[in-house]
């Protein structure tokens, strides 16, 4: 229209002359062509909707075919109100009516009317016809109002310039008329300039309609700093940066970690979710769309239509669900929606490594006014700046109920619930509005609403993300405004635009891209090589270094040996880009494969085109571009660059996008499980499990009476408050087993060599190992174990020494399960009985299933596994040649029934989208027989068999691991049968009885026998010294001053374990005297620290193993030193894997280098603490070099009055004297420096500020400096007493029954002493309960001699009386038959139990009650006595087995003076002369009944 109008602004007209003719004519054509387009007329040159990299409005000519001679121009529609404005010149009327339509579509802005409203198809989103160029060009407004003043004001322009002299002289050249005859010419239009084809128009989607594909298909949505990955059932990721914002895993299976929507009638209780995910409720239609910077959802639910729309803001760091619920039911309808999301804000390394404790540092806040949530973790040091996250839910359109928060996740879900079923869904009040330091937080919004009978509401959940707290707050106000949200999908829509813009690519091409995205996030076996190549690969991820590959990240593997072809290199140069833009970060890989004479010139068009494109600076870098010529790569390293590709693309393959839409999946056809319908007969005989009296019940569980197991009954409603688990294990091998009977088993490191995944979730109880009976006749099945399929009746859990049983009855089938690990073989028995009690004959199955892990994290090896068949025992194996230390075990399931199905494949088994609790499996009639590669891996055996009436059968499940597959083949032959199988079990039974009966106590309190006669010495053995991993922590590795204190426990029953230790540990040391901190076995990578007790654990221990035994030889054995360069000054530590030095010293030279390391001392003259010294946490106090430590310095005095007796045993007299003379230094400097008044100070910062002083705002007092004044014998003695007057006036709180290591809690101060100020107030070492110094502070006073006092405290700290009623266990929550490391200290989670079983404060109560309390002193191979029992104890036995033979020894409460008897003879020096005479002898040890003797620096022994 400009093109034709333009003249008339400023020349006249004149009727029925050619130009005219034209102007009419170019109106009256635009208005038929918008008729025919059915949108308002008026094209011309204007902006339209594309934008530049600066956001500036795209501007181009557009016009109408017939007038305009350029092809193509019924690709445009872009419609310019100027243009109309311009007709009111020519057709008045006609153009105020389209002006008017214009104003009322909503196109005239505060500046007159917008640019241009842009129709073209192929730049709207999916949904909408039409886009408003919101912008004003001026010389578009100023022809506007010339037209105007033209129209209105009579022609003024058009009169001035007929003024004009120049234009007078040429103006009858605009009056020639329109010729009466002229030569016809027919201007044709093109018949493809009208043709308008729908697919044409069509922007590319990729639309699915069921959750069930055979892969997760992924759709990525970024702004460049924020990420959110969605699937086509709903789960998905959301990023920030490095951040990882919300929990997520890889499953290529199940697929059911993201953020989520729930919907509940409350009417009925039903409920569902706006995607498949979470809840996997079939809708009745299920649509997914996924289209440029958007996802989509469209189900329909019960009544409810719902239409979920995802997206990401470009201008702020938040991701957007618009949510519309729709009301079809035809009456009012009350509804309320719950998001849910599980927070994480860490890396993602950081949180799959240790949930559990990445959990304990994020704090949440309820903003109600704002109906939001904020959420930040706590900073391990002042240097953090951690960031805020927010998350809210806005309604609009409905009326709103009541809104309610959770953002605690057990609150959410419930003990042994799963996200399928929550229990906040189940019930139908509102959610508890936890806040603060919740241990395992979510964000959670419910909001009630009121939709009538058609109505639709709007709902918008959002969560973003920024670096401070006020900035959080501002997007939250922000996006109360549903205008500004619905604005972000706009936005978003024009920002992918641009950066599809940038990389040049088409929206056709970021489908593909997106497609073939899912094969990376998610491993896809039609992208991957062949099995037939993956199983051939025997070459780890170092064989990647040396092409300058990590492997830390994805790898697509493009393979082109054709010129031809070059067109793949092109698209994949652009995917990597475009995947870059969206947050996945991916090594790209290209291999020149042209072996004719022109290699250099695909070379150098491979280099042309990376070179040309956006990426040219990310050669051979990280997440970047690596050009290879196969010639130089061995065929040994192509396989193992095609194993770990997560795509392959190769030249002879067709395009790209038919080979990303190959699929070589082919589900294994397996019938469904078919039931038989049988006559009616009788219901089973009702059957009881048996019934046991049981001691300290406490509504959940109890002690057999003799206190040899724990026994726990599950019902339907009734679990324990967290998972209660026993540790089965051997020196290499073992298992972790929940009373659900959840479990995972290692082998050789249970952190590094996983055989099933350690899922650290003791809300859910996760497990990946899982058992099933099913009646083969009904087809209903269940579990064994309480979980994952719970029966209908209660189920029997008992824990014993070695050995786990699991007992139940389900229409009237008895099965009995036993777990346990052999003595002395990497394999764990799983004996299955079932025994049929329902009078009547039955046919059933028993399964088993596995699923593999072979390294730490199943993310990081489903790739690597291959699963066969072993042919000589049947037996599944797995192994994972990728793993740098384990590539050559082979781990195994089996069981001994021949007539077994199996498969390997965990997809099938579960099936998409599955569950443990109702596999896919279960509901088929047998198991499909795949193994192979590139699979989900897993091991799953099904046997089948008949039952008569009062029959039983005995099936045995083995898994384990061999050395190789012919070691895995022996021990499957040696242990499968089931004589096997119950001889291990004897002998299990034989080493316990054995090892735990060597002290056996019967006092007046049985709370005290239980744990002495089996619990502390049995988690001592099987948990931190063997398995070395417990439910919430799987570290594996040796901890050098860890097991080194656990083994002291061993003294007694197994002294061998701590000479053992003792050289395993001496092996450890540097040159230089410093050990590392801790080493994972094999290998014995580990790191070395600037820590300042660890080394000096060794000389201590040795001492205490020297002179309790008497075993000299010891001190001569020669150990190899390690070596590795030294921590840096600026370091906190590394991480490495040191070498084994040729220098090799005796155990007492080893030790000698470790006293003259400690010998080093800041300017107080007390031992400096480095990075940390006993509590890791308080690694700043000495980061610099000058901080020193008070407890050190009571600890260093301890190791050297100990170790000086050592040296003059040797004959070292000279270093015997300098022990002694450094030990008075330090005293003295103690008492000079350290005293703050009423107790001892903890330490000196590098600065000289004190740290544990009355004026100090934190940690004014700290329990381990004054228990160690006492235990050490350094304290003066007043100044001791006084001090712990102090811990029980300040850290003893028995209203809570806990005894805290230091208060107040670091907090809000400026002191900065570490990692430890992270931790909430009041939990773990930051002010909690931390049970070695409670057992400490315990210790200290029964050396002081105050029998009240060390009983009163050892009844608080016992775990048992912290679990004696329901109410109480529901407070500590954890297991009451074992030790926990912590006891949370303020509210909300005062008295709670924290980490339970992998704590060495095990080993150490152990040692206070046979040391401390019943006062038994090993010295060589005399036991002396001196006891600090209860003062009401009238008399106790005591058990001792010195080798092979038992003392009863009874000690008598009597008044006068002690006296011991053996035999009947009277021992005129007090103590028992222990012979190894294989016969039993009889003591009696009478002492006072209450006597105070303050034995200072005995304890502990």
């Amino acid at each position: 229209m400009f093109e034709y109008l333009m003249p008339l602004l400023v020349m006249p007209t004149y009727e029925n002359t050619l130009l005219d003719r034209s102007y009419r004519g170019a109106v009256e054509r635009q208005i038929q062509y918008g008729k025919k387009r059915g949108v308002p007329w008026g094209i011309s040159e204007s902006c339209y909707n594309a934008i530049d990299a600066r956001l500036n409005y795209q501007y181009r000519a557009f016009g109408v075919p017939g007038l305009g001679f350029k092809r193509g121009l019924v690709d445009d529609l872009v419609i310019a109100p100027y243009a109309s404005i311009l007709a009111l010149m020519v057709a008045p009327e006609e153009a105020c009516l389209n002006l008017e339509r214009l104003a009322t579509k909503g196109y005239l802005g505060k500046f007159g009317f917008y640019e241009a409203i842009d129709y073209t198809s192929s730049r709207q989103h999916p949904g909408q016809s039409s886009t408003v160029v919101r912008s004003f060009m001026a010389h578009h407004l100023g022809m506007s109002i010339l037209s105007l003043s033209n129209a209105l004001l009579d022609r003024p322009m058009q009169k001035r310039f007929e003024l004009n002299p120049m234009f007078q002289a040429t103006m009858l050249l605009l009056q020639e008329r329109v010729p009466k005859t002229s030569a016809v010419y027919s201007h044709t239009i093109e018949q493809s300039d009208l043709l308008i084809t729908p697919s044409s128009m069509e922007t590319p989607v990729r639309v699915f309609d069921s959750p069930d594909t055979p892969f997760p298909e992924v759709q990525l949505l970024s702004n460049g700093r924020y990420q959110v990955m969605v699937t086509n059932s709903g789960g998905g990721y959301s990023r920030w940066n490095d951040i990882t914002v919300t929990r997520w895993r890889e499953d290529v299976t199940r697929d059911n970690w993201g953020t989520f929507c729930y919907i509940r009638d409350v009417a009925s209780g039903d409920f569902w979710s706006a995607t498949f995910q979470p809840t996997l409720k079939r809708a009745k239609n299920y649509e997914v769309i996924f289209s440029d910077a958007r996802a989509e959802f469209r189900c329909l639910n019960r009544t409810f239509e719902t239409h979920t729309e995802i997206t990401v803001s470009p201008e702020d760091d938040i991701e957007l669900r618009r949510i519309r619920i729709t009301n079809h039911s035809g009456m009012r309808k009350s509804i309320d929606v719950t998001s849910y999301a599980e927070v994480v804000l860490t890396s993602t390394a950081a949180d799959e490594i240790h949930p559990v404790f990445s959990n304990l540092f994020v704090q949440t806040e309820i903003n109600c006014p704002q109906r939001a949530i904020l959420c930040t973790r706590r900073p391990r040091s002042t240097d953090e700046n951690p960031p805020w996250m927010f998350h809210l839910m806005a309604v609009h359109g409905a009326e709103v109920g009541e809104i309610s928060f959770e953002t605690d996740r057990m609150r959410f879900i419930g003990r042994g619930n799963t996200i399928v079923n929550p229990a906040a869904m189940r019930d139908l009040s509102a959610l508890s509005n936890s806040q603060g330091s919740v241990i395992d937080p979510v964000v959670a919004i419910r909001h009630g609403i009121l939709l009538d009978a058609g109505e639709s509401v709007m709902v918008y959940i959002i969560s973003g993300i920024s670096e401070t707290r006020d900035e959080v707050l501002r997007l939250v106000e922000k996006y109360q405004d549903q205008s500004l949200a619905d604005r972000a999908f706009d936005l978003a829509l024009t920002h992918s635009q641009v950066v599809l813009r940038q990389i040049n690519a088409t929206e056709s091409d970021a489908q593909i891209y997106g497609h073939l995205a899912s094969s990376i996030i998610y491993a896809n076996p039609s992208l991957r090589a062949d099995p037939s190549i993956l199983s051939k690969n025997q070459r780890g991820q170092s064989g990647l270094w040396g092409y300058s590959i990590s492997g830390d990240l994805p790898i697509v593997l493009i393979r082109i040996g054709d010129p031809a072809h070059i067109e793949l290199v092109r698209q994949l140069l652009q995917a990597h880009a475009y995947w870059r833009l969206k947050g996945l970060v991916v090594d790209l890989v290209i291999w020149n494969e042209e072996h004719s004479g022109y290699r250099q010139l695909l070379h150098d068009q491979i280099l042309d085109l990376i070179a040309s494109g956006l990426e040219a600076n990310l050669i051979d870098r990280p997440g970047g571009i690596f050009v290879r010529n196969t010639d130089q790569i061995s065929s040994e390293d192509r396989i193992l660059f095609q194993a770990v590709a997560r795509v392959i693309i190769t030249d002879n393959r067709g395009t790209l996008a038919e080979q990303i839409n190959r699929y070589r999946f082919a589900e294994s056809i397996i019938p469904p499980f078919s039931r038989v319908k049988r006559p009616t007969v009788k219901s089973s005989p009702s059957v009881e499990l048996p019934h046991r009296d049981l001691i300290f019940f406490n509504g959940f569980g109890g002690f057999t009476p003799d206190g040899r197991e724990y026994i726990i009954t599950t019902k339907h409603k009734q679990l324990t408050p967290a998972p209660w688990v026993n540790v089965l294990s051997n020196p290499t091998f073992g298992t972790v087993i929940s009373e659900s009977g959840s479990s995972y088993t290692w082998s050789e490191n249970a952190h590094e060599f996983r055989l099933s995944p350690w899922y650290n979730d003791p809300v859910v109880d996760a497990s990946g190992e899982a058992w099933y009976i099913r009646d083969e006749e009904s087809g209903r099945f269940w579990s064994p174990t309480p979980l994952p399929r719970q029966g209908t009746r209660p189920y029997i859990s008992r824990h014993g020494f070695g050995y786990s049983v699991f007992e139940h009855i389900e229409r009237g089938i008895y099965s009995e399960m036993w777990i346990y690990v052999a003595l002395n073989a990497p394999i764990k028995f799983t004996v299955l009985k079932i025994r049929n009690k329902s009078g009547r004959n039955r046919r059933l199955s028993a399964t088993g299933f596995v699923e593999w892990v072979l390294g730490d994290l199943k993310p990081k090896t489903t790739m690597h596994l291959i699963t066969e068949v072993d042919p000589n025992s049947g037996a599944l194996f797995a192994r994972n040649p990728y793993h740098t230390e384990f590539a050559d075990r082979v781990a195994f399931f089996s069981v001994d029934d021949s007539s077994r199905t199996f498969t390997c494949d965990r997809n099938e088994f579960l099936g998409r989208n599955g569950t443990y609790q109702n596999p896919a499996a279960m509901n088929r009639s047998r198991l499909s027989g795949k193994v192979g590669a590139s699979l989900d891996p897993c091991a799953a055996i099904q046997v089948t068999f008949d039952l008569e009436d009062g029959q039983e059968r005995e099936f045995v499940f083995t898994l384990g691991v061999g050395q190789d597959a012919n070691d895995a083949s022996r021990l499957v032959h040696r242990f499968q049968e089931s004589d096997a199988a119950r001889g291990e079990l004897e002998s299990v039974w034989q080493y316990w009885n054995h090892t735990l009966g060597a002290i056996h106590v019967e006092t007046p309190d049985p709370a005290l026998n239980i744990l002495t006669n089996g619990w502390l010495l049995y988690q001592t053995i099987a948990c931190r010294l063997w398995a070395r991993t417990g439910y919430y922590q799987s570290g594996g590795a040796f901890g050098f001053r860890d097991q080194l204190q656990d083994v002291m426990a061993l003294i007694h029953a197994e002294p061998g374990l701590v000479r053992e230790h003792l050289l395993r540990c001496a092996a450890r040391q540097f040159q230089e005297g410093d050990v590392q901190h801790w080493w994972h076995p094999p290998s014995g990578r580990g790191v070395r620290t600037h820590c300042s007790d660890d080394y000096l654990w060794l000389p201590l221990v040795t001492s205490r193993y020297v002179l309790n035994t008497g075993d000299i030889g010891v001190l001569n054995e020669s150990l190899p030193f390690v070596e590795g360069r030294p921590v840096k000054v600026e370091e906190d530590s590394y991480y490495d894997l040191p070498e084994r030095s040729e220098q090799a010293a005796s155990l007492y030279e080893h030790c000698v280098r470790a006293i003259l390391r400690g010998l080093s001392f800041g300017e107080h003259g007390l031992p400096l603490i480095g990075s940390g010294d006993w509590n890791d946490g308080m690694n700043l106090v000495g980061i610099q070099g000058k901080g020193e430590s008070i407890w050190l310095g009571f600890f260093l005095y301890n190791v050297l009055t100990q170790f000086a007796e050592v040296a003059r045993r040797q004959n070292d007299i000279s270093f015997a004297e300098l022990c002694k003379s450094e030990a008075i230094r330090v005293r003295l400097n103690i008492e000079k420096h350290g005293w703050d008044g009423q107790w001892y100070r903890r330490a000196f910062f590098d600065d000289g500020t004190v740290l544990g002083s009355s004026v100090s705002p934190e940690c004014q007092i700290d329990s381990i400096a004054q228990s160690w004044s006492i235990l050490s014998g350094a304290g003066d003695i007043e100044r001791s007493k006084t001090a712990m007057e102090s811990v029980n006036q300040h850290l003893v709180h028995r209203d809570q029954a806990l005894i805290q290591l230091l208060n107040p809690p670091f907090d809000k101060s400026n002191l900065n002493p570490g990692y430890i100020k992270g931790y909430v107030p009041g939990v773990r070492e930051n002010g909690g309960q931390y049970t070695h110094g409670a057992i400490w502070v315990v210790m200290a006073f029964a050396a002081m001699g105050d029998q009240q006092k060390t009983w009163e405290l050892f009844s608080i700290i016992n775990p048992i009386n912290h679990g004696k009623t329901k109410d109480e266990i529901n407070i500590y929550k954890v297991e009451p038959y074992v030790v926990a490391a912590d006891v949370y200290a303020l509210p909300p989670h005062a008295g709670r139990g924290g980490w339970s079983w992998y704590t060495g404060s095990a080993g150490w109560m152990y040692q206070l009650i046979v040391e401390s309390i019943l006062g038994l002193r090993l010295d060589v191979d005399k036991l002396r006595f001196t006891p600090c029992f209860p003062v009401d104890w009238k008399q106790f036995i005591v058990h001792y087995r010195y080798r092979e033979t038992v003392y009863h020894i009874t000690f008598i409460c009597s008044s006068g003076e002690t006296r011991v008897i053996v035999d009947g003879i009277e021992q005129p020096d007090q103590f028992v002369q222990l012979i190894d005479d294989h016969q039993e002898h009889s003591v009696e040890v009478i002492v006072p009944g209450s006597k105070i003797n303050f034995v200072a620096g005995d304890e502990p022994n």
